[in-house]
């Protein structure tokens, strides 16, 4: 009864209309990217020109964000002259959402018009060589909790925006992952870059040693609590999607260590390499065609 209860609580593409129609009328911003910043990485919002922002409360259907490091706003403008929309803050299901409204910004941004999504995260280093500052390109997830069920897209499926069964084996766009890549290069970050493979799980505590342990034999560089469940939209509804990890903590793996990993730790490290991050999608930004290609 309660599976009923929650399928009829979803969000109807009507619903998604509106919001979309209420920010176009607000804003003659008409954003052909959406950047979703991790905690403590909001700053890329601030670096928009031409601002028109949004507090989440005062837009009708969405979520509140709730965590610490995440600003709750939506800013429209342009970055290195191209229009985008910045969501400062994203929504997780640790915070009791569902995972259809956890997603909901990212059909909006469809709606309104956006091609390319680019999101960010901060993440535990699994893999023994990276490092605390590190950039990782997501290459490819691991949707822990789909194995359990927990898929945004349960239920019926809205074919007006993408089919009942979207393929995954290219859900990170090859040309955006090479283009990253080369301008870090570019930026002389290349001891900070790297490409791999970010596993989502569903929070809110860190993990235990024994998963950081296992997740590591399955060949996770990077593990989060984030972003899959927006990627899998996004690719759901055509959207091209660059993934990006800031390695903000080192995952414990030693029970001999008295190291722990905490959010507040994470905030920092967040707050001390942005700037990377910032600098690599200013210019990545410039150089997407508002035609899907990159040049």
């Amino acid at each position: 009864m309660a599976h009923c209860e929650e399928d009829s609580s979803r969000y109807t593409y009507e619903e998604y209309k509106q919001t979309a129609d209420w920010l176009l009328s607000k804003t003659e911003h008409r954003p052909s990217v959406a950047i979703v910043c991790g905690s403590g990485l909001g700053a890329l919002g601030e670096l928009l020109k031409d601002q028109v922002a949004f507090n989440y409360i005062d837009i009708p259907n969405f979520p509140h964000s709730t965590v610490p490091g995440h600003a709750g706003r939506l800013i429209f403008g342009n970055l290195n002259g191209k229009p985008c929309v910045c969501m400062q803050g994203r929504f997780h299901s640790y915070e009791g959402y569902p995972l259809w409204k956890v997603t909901f910004p990212i059909r909006v941004f469809r709606l309104i018009g956006v091609e390319t999504l680019i999101v960010t995260n901060a993440a535990g280093g699994l893999n023994q060589d990276y490092k605390v500052g590190d950039l990782m390109v997501i290459l490819d997830h691991i949707n822990f909790p789909g194995f359990a069920g927990q898929n945004p897209l349960i239920g019926p499926n809205e074919e007006r925006f993408g089919p009942r069964f979207p393929p995954m084996s290219d859900a990170y766009d090859k040309d955006l992952r090479k283009l990253a890549l080369a301008i870090g290069e570019e930026l002389g970050f290349s001891e900070k870059m790297r490409e791999g493979v970010y596993c989502s799980l569903g929070g809110p505590n860190f993990e235990t040693i024994a998963e950081c342990k296992f997740l590591s034999a399955l060949g996770v560089d990077a593990v989060g609590m984030s972003t899959v469940p927006e990627v899998i939209v996004a690719r759901h509804c055509g959207l091209r999607v660059l993934g990006m990890s800031l390695i903000t903590n080192k995952a414990v793996m030693d029970y001999n260590t008295e190291a722990t990993a905490n959010h507040e730790e994470v905030l920092q490290a967040g707050k001390d390499s942005a700037k990377y991050l910032e600098k690599l999608v200013t210019l990545l930004i410039q150089r997407i065609e508002l035609n899907n290609n990159v040049f």
